[in-house]
């Protein structure tokens, strides 16, 4: 979304949006509601200007007062291992994700079935399942692939997004709709025309 507005504004032609993670690094690896979880991964997405504009409608938001569900703690000037609620952040992330998909597609004038791929944060498959499962998504218009690589974080979309481009899937003029979220806690989603 910030790519695409430094785009419309004229600021810049192409814009590379970058998410990156190297989470093995800070997880407990005796603590196994976590280690498990965590991989390391990088993806990007060029942002391009065009005649027009493609992105169709997002929406994005935070909540510092549940930071603690999911953060990396810092005490006494260090970093400790990333500590999670997995329970309460499965809540969080099956009740969110589908609400700003839902507004994302409303901004955009759109419905769930005018969509034509799903590529949703890959934090993991039950998370995935519930939300498809609460918008009605038919599982063949859903992007999965938590087997071949894990939770890679903030690169999970871009490395699904490039998954489903390589193999000849995704298609110039479809209608691609994303959502993620995260610590802090943190959630956004955004719906655009591929090409």
């Amino acid at each position: 979304m910030t790519a695409a507005q430094f785009v419309q504004t004229g600021a810049y032609r192409n814009v590379l949006a970058i998410g990156a993670d190297a989470l093995s690094r800070w997880v407990d690896w005796g603590d196994r509601r976590t280690c498990i979880l965590f991989g390391d991964g990088a993806g990007a997405v060029l942002v391009s200007a065009a005649p027009t504009n493609h992105l169709l409608g997002w929406e994005c938001g935070t909540n510092g007062q549940d930071s603690a569900l999911l953060r990396l703690a810092y005490h006494d000037g260090r970093y400790g291992p990333i500590d999670m609620n997995g329970r309460e952040v499965y809540r969080f992330a099956v009740k969110m994700v589908p609400e700003v998909l839902e507004k994302a597609l409303y901004r955009a004038g759109l419905t769930v079935s005018e969509v034509d791929w799903w590529i949703l944060h890959q934090a993991n498959q039950r998370i995935l399942d519930a939300v498809t499962q609460r918008l009605a998504i038919p599982a063949t218009k859903t992007v999965s692939h938590m087997g071949a690589y894990g939770n890679t974080s903030a690169a999970s979309i871009p490395l699904a997004l490039e998954a489903t481009a390589t193999a000849g899937l995704l298609q110039p003029g479809q209608i691609v709709a994303i959502a993620g979220f995260g610590a802090g806690l943190s959630w956004g989603a955004a719906i655009f025309r591929w090409g």
